[in-house]
């Protein structure tokens, strides 16, 4: 007995088969690369993501054929959506969530509606990742795509679509698109009829964890599961993986620290009120039934990628890594750098800021600016964490996941800046992990969440903040809290 968690990224899908205590018995991966057909443009084809399931599905179950999949669920990366005819085949590209295009069209929605008005439905501020905004761009600039479009798929519905059950998106995933009313849990009316759009055009809402059916024979074959294996609704990645790293109660937080480093905290209500808004937290659905997601989140492993990119060469990345680590200077750097490679997130959403490296010498090698990287990134999680503390409460613990938790510099940087321990996760598949237990519970293996989480994640060790570090780093952390409102003339 096992279960099957896939998540589908914007660049990578993974699949993980793990046992009921949370044991990893195979695993497959399949790359792809977004299009960028013009500035600001992130563009796919959706058919992509069909093979990439389907490759990864057929490897982890050929792999872990010694125990049957008992179920198997699906998660996702939020905002990317496409067109699709009558069918559910697809009539242009994926938009994908990294895609800028549509600047003007939210701020078309704020003027219209309030920024204030705009959060109160949808736990969002206005930005152009959202799929409400790029719908407009669409109507605006391509109005022959949007006359073919018959609706407007997920990557989730997508799949479910391909697999021959009913075609569901889950409450987490459909809280991100700017047009999801979070209090309610359904479609907002009054968001669509701004777009001049209904809501039988976007995908069916259900809760994380329903089954969306079974695989007939056909579909069983071509995947190598047994027939009748249930699908499950999975949700987006971020709660999926929050779930995967036992943060299953209210109050308790976790780092998905990877492309973008996002914080969310588990709570019982949708942090809606004047604090989260002036901090642009977002809020929506969880996949655990009856809570909500408080999300804080900004680029952060781009930055690292940049350096990689820039460095590395053909040297192996893990030895690159350990390398860096171990030369790294002691001690501050005194360099100030921004992880705005594509904007900034929370608190500005400023599609417009760039990255930025402040305080360069000639003694700069690439010791010092790798570790320089590390501490902007943890300068920029330690401003994130006070906002999401300012409307959740006080913030002790953070699990963490993901690439950057494979870090001890970084994670250490991290606990140190933010006054807050870090949990280190045994396994390094905290969503495929979460998408999984989605199935277990969905399927009976497991009575509810807790005894899920309690079960299968396991918690190795914690980094504690170091207070002289805290210390040493207070000069250098308040100059980059300067850099960005300093740097305001630059943008405009």
């Amino acid at each position: 007995m096992s279960l099957l968690g896939i998540d589908i990224g914007s660049s990578q899908c993974k699949a993980v088969v793990f046992s009921a205590v949370g044991e990893i018995l195979a695993t497959a991966t399949y790359d792809y690369a977004p299009e960028f057909p013009a500035p600001g443009w992130a563009e796919m084809d959706p058919r992509r993501f069909w093979e990439a399931f389907s490759a990864v599905t057929r490897q982890a179950a050929g792999d872990a054929q010694a125990d049957s999949v008992t179920a198997l669920a699906i998660s996702s990366h939020g905002e990317t959506f496409f067109p699709a005819d009558g069918h559910g085949d697809p009539v242009g590209p994926a938009v994908l969530n990294m895609d800028n295009r549509a600047i003007a069209e939210a701020a078309w929605f704020e003027e219209i509606f309030g920024r204030q008005r705009i959060f109160e439905i949808t736990g969002l501020v206005a930005h152009p990742m959202f799929p409400l905004a790029k719908m407009r761009w669409l109507q605006s600039h391509q109005p022959e795509l949007m006359g073919r479009a018959a609706r407007f798929m997920s990557v989730i519905d997508y799949i479910m679509h391909r697999l021959g059950v009913a075609p569901h998106i889950d409450l987490s995933l459909a809280s991100r698109f700017m047009a999801f009313d979070v209090r309610n849990r359904r479609w907002s009316e009054e968001m669509l009829a701004a777009a001049e759009l209904t809501s039988d055009r976007l995908p069916e809402p259900a809760p994380a964890g329903t089954i969306a059916g079974r695989l007939s024979r056909t579909a069983a074959v071509d995947l190598g599961l047994a027939p009748g294996t249930p699908v499950v609704v999975g949700g987006h990645d971020q709660p999926a993986g929050a779930l995967g790293t036992g943060a299953v109660a209210p109050g308790m937080v976790s780092d998905s620290a990877g492309t973008y480093e996002c914080l969310l905290a588990a709570v019982e209500a949708p942090s809606l009120d004047e604090v989260a808004l002036s901090a642009s937290l977002n809020s929506g659905c969880h996949v655990l039934p009856g809570l909500y997601a408080t999300i804080a989140y900004f680029p952060s492993g781009l930055m690292v990628k940049w350096f990689h990119d820039l460095f590395a060469g053909d040297e192996d990345e893990q030895q690159f890594y350990r390398t860096l680590e171990a030369r790294a200077p002691e001690g501050p750097t005194g360099l100030c750098i921004t992880p705005h490679l594509i904007g900034t997130c929370v608190p500005t959403f400023d599609p417009r800021a760039t990255g930025v490296i402040a305080g360069l010498t000639p003694t700069v090698d690439r010791y010092a600016l790798y570790k320089g990287v590390l501490e902007g990134v943890a300068c920029e999680l330690s401003v994130v964490t006070e906002m999401l503390a300012r409307a959740v409460g006080q913030i002790d613990a953070i699990h963490i996941y993901g690439g950057g938790a494979r870090s001890p510099l970084g994670v250490q940087l991290r606990a140190a800046l933010t006054g807050c321990r870090m949990q280190l996760m045994q396994s390094r598949e905290a969503v495929c992990l979460g998408t999984a237990l989605l199935a277990g519970v969905a399927s009976g293996v497991y009575a509810n969440y807790s005894e899920a989480a309690a079960r299968a994640v396991k918690v190795t060790g914690a980094v504690e903040p170091n207070p002289e570090w805290a210390a040493a780093y207070r000069r250098q952390a308040e100059q980059y809290r300067t850099l960005y409102p300093a740097l305001a003339a630059f943008r405009s």
